[in-house]
């Protein structure tokens, strides 16, 4: 998982999109997808949902599943196609990381900038304007994080879904969401790199590799190690039980300790993306007090590397690779290994793949006067839809 910093950012990026620079960029978005990402095959299904909603002139909010970096790469093939730009919300550390002539290019493309962790409005007030008044759709990924799993939908935040019901309040046209799922499949076999990774993580952890051994079982193996070692860091001893109930518990004790230390109540049923949320903003605007205190400082940023570690646990559900192991699913738990535990940037390309883009039936949004309330129940219709594209999906 990258490993991103978290800081009040010290400006906001408006997007810039031109039509023009778009159709000069298209060769060499093509070249990155193909070459950097490893993905020269892209498929779409039910372009035509989304085309006749465009042509419908309807305001547009597109939400797909995150499981990969060549993700805006892939949906933008289908803005390729339609012949018609998308604007996307993208993490202000997107921008953070790049040159300025990354950034601009990023702009021209549509991309703007948002605070994930506060109350960013004018990431919200510009998203509710771009569904309310542009001809052009928003994508916005709501898983907020790319968590490799291929087949599986982590819980869906809430924003893209009051950012919705802000535009339809107020549109003088019909608003939809349309759900997206995009999938990947090896078309270049990437086995011997696999095995090759397994047996670094092994050796990283003094193991001897044991290449004779199915890598399913390895990879398991591994994971049953790491975990042990992370539970003696955080509890003194490891845990019994299943590895999603030992992951599972591992990061409820973790947030547990966080949320008492800093006085958080999260609501009842709060998902766990939303309480590392809460406590992370809470981190950020303490660290930011206590800039000038050298000791306060290195305990909020040892908290923040305790955040960050939930969101890695929960990116594993523990049973992935167990409940199918397809070279997909091998292939994505692996890659999260090399991320999270050899501290790559991103993971390694190894095999050219290929990607389908599903687009579905759109959902008509409406403006309630119960907002929280409907926010979440179209946000949960939202996250069955695309988990319903993603099974039907044959890459």
């Amino acid at each position: 998982m990258d490993r991103q910093p978290f800081r009040i950012p010290h400006r906001w990026w408006s997007p810039k999109l031109s039509p023009f620079w778009v159709g000069i960029w298209r060769p060499l978005r093509r070249l990155l997808r193909i070459k950097f990402k490893g993905v020269p095959d892209v498929r779409m299904q039910g372009l035509d949902y989304l085309k006749a909603a465009l042509e419908a002139g309807c305001g547009v909010l597109i939400t797909p599943n995150h499981s990969a970096h060549a993700d805006p790469f892939v949906v933008y093939e289908a803005a390729d196609r339609l012949q018609r730009p998308f604007y996307f919300m993208a993490a202000w550390q997107v921008f953070g990381r790049l040159g300025v002539m990354e950034r601009i290019m990023l702009r021209q493309h549509g991309v703007f900038s948002v605070d994930r962790e506060g109350t960013d409005m004018q990431a919200f007030r510009q998203a509710v304007s771009i569904v309310q008044d542009s001809p052009n759709p928003l994508v916005i990924f709501p898983e907020g994080e790319v968590y490799h799993l291929n087949d599986r939908i982590t819980p869906f935040r809430e924003g893209p879904a009051v950012i919705a019901m802000s535009a339809a309040r107020r549109a003088k046209k019909p608003v939809v969401c349309v759900p997206c799922a995009i999938k990947y499949k090896y078309i270049q076999d990437p086995t011997t790199k696999l095995i090759e990774l397994m047996g670094r993580l092994e050796e990283r952890i003094l193991w001897r590799p044991r290449p004779e051994k199915a890598l399913a079982d390895r990879i398991y193996r591994f994971a049953e190690a790491a975990l042990a070692l992370k539970e003696q860091e955080y509890l003194g001893h490891t845990q019994q039980g299943s590895l999603p109930d030992r992951i599972s518990s591992l990061s409820n004790k973790v947030l547990e300790g966080l949320e008492g230390r800093y006085e958080i109540r999260p609501p009842e049923k709060a998902k766990l993306p939303e309480r590392v949320k809460m406590l992370r903003r809470e981190v950020i605007e303490r660290l930011e007090e206590s800039a000038e205190d050298g000791e306060r400082s290195r305990k909020g940023r040892l908290d923040l590397d305790d955040l960050f570690f939930v969101t890695q646990l929960f990116s594993y559900p523990g049973d992935y690779v167990s409940g199918k192991p397809s070279i997909e699913r091998m292939a994505e738990t692996l890659d999260k290994f090399e991320e999270d535990v050899l501290r790559s940037p991103t993971a390694t390309v190894r095999g050219a793949r290929r990607a389908v883009v599903s687009f579905g039936v759109p959902i008509e949004i409406h403006y309630s006067k119960e907002r929280k309330s409907a926010a979440h129940k179209l946000t949960e219709v939202i996250e069955n839809r695309v988990q319903a594209l993603l099974d039907d999906v044959t890459p």
